[in-house]
């Protein structure tokens, strides 16, 4: 699943610093997950496919851990020509999205695309992240206060959204 020039990436790998802009037009960084547990995805606003079980299971996550203030969600477009801060407010008010809780963002489609790649290791396609260049993915990463992947999860698959939770918990535990 991992681009072949990340393979050898194992232990101490670390999700890079970013800068993009959310659902309410503030520029939301890795500071602003700092210890926090978090659940990151790529999706896009006028995906007819995986995307609206996705955001569908991603809500779930939310209103099950709505008072949790340790664990965070954080959907990155694929599409920033398409989703911009108006459509993101618009998908977010759609879809039930608590903006305390989870951050829809956008931003420089390079940078987002070089994230999935080289950072959440989300697929391992390659391209420019030019306008032809589309990442699609139904992945879920579960990541923990130091940064670092502890899981990947189908956001598609209700039984693999049982198992993130689980292991939310565990990593909660774990981290005390």
């Amino acid at each position: 699943m991992v681009d072949s020039t990340r393979q050898h990436i194992r232990k101490y790998h670390k999700i890079a610093d970013f800068s993009l802009i959310n659902q309410n037009g503030d520029i939301i960084t890795q500071e602003d997950y700092t210890d926090k547990i978090y659940v990151a995805d790529f999706f896009f606003t006028t995906c007819q496919t995986i995307c609206p079980i996705m955001t569908d299971h991603m809500r779930e996550i939310q209103d099950q851990l709505i008072n949790d203030q340790e664990v965070m969600l954080l959907s990155h477009s694929v599409t920033p020509e398409i989703d911009s801060v108006e459509q993101l407010k618009r998908y977010a008010k759609l879809k039930g999205v608590n903006d305390t809780k989870w951050n829809l963002v956008t931003g420089d489609k390079k940078q987002i695309y070089e994230l999935a790649r080289q950072s959440y290791m989300a697929v391992k396609t390659t391209g420019v992240g030019d306008q032809y260049d589309m990442i699609h993915t139904e992945n879920f990463m579960l990541i923990d206060k130091k940064r670092q992947i502890r899981g990947y999860y189908d956001g598609t698959d209700p039984e693999d959204i049982v198992r993130l939770l689980e292991d939310i918990s565990v990593l909660k535990k774990e981290e005390k």
